[in-house]
């Protein structure tokens, strides 16, 4: 009965300095978080990649502005002029519509293919630059981790935010 009371004693000391050692490394760590989304939009190299990307865009929207316009015209005269129409042009002018319907689909979604292709293509380096200074911060200023904060991050202490530290190196190396 004496050596059970001394086992169980002994382990839970030992439990308690277990703990203990687990708090004091606790409060050794570091944390930091960042908005990524931010860091990306507001530094130059993202604001210049936003800016193809939107131009590209704006030239594709003009683009199927012209065909869009055509095919509301066909359609509101197919409404307007069907029933004096034969069965026949009636619809030849329903196919017509229905083509060209067609068509812009197949565009618009090619359209978007590319769009994302140029994000892609433009974000890629500064993603990559972008892990190289968040590594080299985070080592450079003692953190353990450095989390983004709009993924999984319910509650961060505004201090911590290390966004536009992160953004300022980002922009110093990609010049």
């Amino acid at each position: 009965m004496l050596k059970r009371i001394m086992v169980v004693v002994t382990l839970v000391v030992l439990a308690g300095f277990t703990f203990d050692n687990s708090t004091a490394q606790a409060a050794d760590q570091k944390i930091g978080v960042m908005n990524i989304q931010k860091v990306l939009l507001e530094s130059a190299a993202g604001r210049k990649a936003k800016a193809v990307f939107e131009k590209r865009m704006n030239e594709l929207q003009g683009k199927f502005k012209t065909e869009q316009d055509g095919l509301i015209a066909l359609q509101k005269e197919i409404e307007k002029k069907s029933s004096a129409w034969s069965k026949d042009k009636k619809a030849s002018k329903i196919r017509e519509l229905q083509l060209g319907q067609r068509e812009l689909q197949v565009k618009s979604e090619d359209a978007q293919m590319e769009l994302r292709q140029l994000q892609d293509k433009e974000l890629e380096p500064i993603l990559k630059m972008l892990q190289t200074v968040v590594s080299s911060y985070g080592v450079k200023n003692g953190f353990t981790a450095i989390l983004d904060s709009k993924v999984a991050v319910l509650y961060a202490d505004p201090n911590i935010d290390v966004s536009e530290s992160v953004k300022k190196e980002l922009d110093k190396r990609l010049k």
